[in-house]
C-alpha cells in the first residue's frame, strides 16, 4: 500500500476557515512540518482542497 508524505509548505494566515480546518484535519499545523497518510480518496480530495498550500511525496513500502 503506497502512502503520502504531506509537508505544509504555505502559511494559512489569512486563509479561509474551510481551508484551516482541512489542515488541522490532516494533522499540519507549523510551516515545513510532514505527516504520513495512507493513500485514500478521503485524503486525496482534502490535498486538492489545499493543493497550492502543501507538498506531496509518494512514499511506496
Amino acid at each position: 500500500m503506497e502512502t503520502l508524505k504531506i509537508t505544509l509548505k504555505r502559511s494559512y494566515i489569512g486563509r479561509c476557515e474551510r481551508h484551516r480546518r482541512i489542515l488541522s484535519s490532516l494533522g499540519l499545523r507549523k510551516l515545513n512540518r510532514s505527516v504520513i497518510h495512507d493513500d485514500t480518496p478521503s485524503i486525496r480530495g482534502q490535498i486538492n482542497k489545499v493543493s497550492h498550500m502543501v507538498e506531496v511525496t509518494k512514499i511506496t513500502k
